[in-house]
């Protein structure tokens, strides 16, 4: 048995003048949770809606459990889902009205979709406001209706473009835990997000992508120690003594919080920061280290891109 369900190879698309997809190549395990890894405009939607069969790349080739996702897209349309950006369900229409029509609309057996109805409303922990119209829902509830209303016909895939967009801190993380299971009960997760500790949290394997090309993949671990190396965050009471440190430091800073994180590296180099900052009479709120994250990785890749277009500019 064939253990990938999606492959891409050298994908490419463009819109005019602007390339939007260049060379795009991977490959996503069955049942796996797998991020695709982004700013906006870096191709993660383009890549989705042709995943999905929405359109059609220019040229390389897409399959999903082994069927064209441009030749054969009846066959891919009967294995997947999609659920976009934002929740797709009619407000005036109850929770569980919505989930039977869509039932409906997809042509699915009535005794079978009422049942399945039932199972995901519960399973959604939506039981108690399915005849509720859901414009009274939350913005969690929505998306929750909106992702259940896609596995009405028991997807082998699911695609989330950015699912958590929109979802304050709590409902974010139910949102996590809601993949998680989908995840446990054999469903292949292709995630889209610009959230690095959604990746973090969720996924089995990671790609980045930036300006249309892949150009890191790997577990968490694996890209973190792409950094290698521990940070050392220093925090600032005073906007002015945070400034003046930040003229001083190279590093990644963080102005709501006045805080500048630096690469620790040897103990000399500890030495020299330290002194270099008594030495102009600044004192630190505090000072902690920590582990390289997905936002450190994130940062050095798109860095060390700006310096490369600089320096062929």
């Amino acid at each position: 048995m064939n253990d990938t369900v999606i492959s891409v190879k050298d994908i490419q698309k463009t819109y005019g003048k602007q390339t939007v997809l260049d060379g795009l190549h991977f490959e996503v395990k069955r049942g796996s949770i797998f991020a695709l890894l982004g700013e906006n405009g870096a191709g993660k939607t383009t890549t989705v809606r042709i995943l999905s069969t929405l359109i059609q790349a220019d040229s390389g080739s897409a399959t999903i459990a082994g069927y064209d996702t441009s030749r054969e897209a009846e066959s891919v349309k009967k294995m997947i889902s999609l659920t976009g950006q934002y929740a797709a369900v009619d407000e005036l229409l109850t929770g569980e009205e919505n989930l039977m029509m869509m039932g409906r609309l997809n042509h699915l057996n009535r005794k079978a979709v009422k049942e399945r109805t039932t199972e995901l409303l519960e399973q959604f922990d939506l039981t108690n406001a399915a005849k509720k119209p859901a414009k009274t829902y939350s913005g969690g509830m929505r998306r929750r209706l909106d992702i259940a209303i896609s596995l009405l016909a028991s997807p082998e895939v699911i695609f989330l473009d950015e699912p958590t967009t929109g979802l304050d801190p709590r409902s974010r993380r139910n949102m996590w835990s809601l993949i998680e299971r989908l995840s446990d009960n054999g469903v292949t997760i292709f995630l889209t997000t610009q959230y690095l500790e959604e990746a973090d949290q969720l996924a089995d394997q990671i790609a980045i992508i930036d300006d249309g090309k892949i150009v890191e993949e790997g577990t968490a671990e694996e890209l973190k120690r792409i950094i290698g190396e521990e940070k050392l965050e220093l925090t600032f009471n005073e906007l002015d003594t945070y400034q003046k440190a930040q003229s001083l430091l190279k590093g990644q800073v963080n102005e709501t919080d006045r805080v500048i994180s630096v690469t620790a590296g040897s103990t000399e180099n500890l030495r020299q920061i330290l002194n270099t900052l008594h030495e102009h009479g600044i004192e630190t709120e505090s000072i902690n280290f920590r582990k390289p994250t997905l936002d450190d990785v994130f940062m050095d890749i798109t860095n060390r891109k700006r310096k490369e277009l600089s320096a062929n500019a």
